[in-house]
């Protein structure tokens, strides 16, 4: 199964680092990652694999909101279909 998480924020050093240890530390694959900086503002988007996930959906959903609000950028999981669906023309 995979998800989108998408990590939106002002810029600050660290926050690749944090996001990305906590989904090793919680045994969830990134498989595609992209990011930028637009105005001082930090956007990245991550396809993840959580199949082998130490966390169900809604715990990872919850962990990572108190991530982002820990790190003071917002942080949204979505489900891979529901990304399809949302995002389908």
């Amino acid at each position: 199964m995979k998800s989108i998480i998408t990590v939106i924020g002002k810029d600050k050093a660290g926050i690749i680092a944090k996001v990305s240890t906590k989904l090793a530390d919680n045994n969830i694959n990134i498989e595609d990652i992209s990011q930028t900086i637009m105005q001082n503002y930090f956007t990245m988007v991550m396809l993840v694999e959580i199949s082998n996930s130490k966390l169900d959906f809604t715990n990872l959903v919850c962990e990572m909101k108190a991530l982002g609000e820990e790190i003071g950028v917002d942080v949204y999981v979505q489900h891979e279909d529901v990304f399809n669906s949302m995002h389908k023309i």
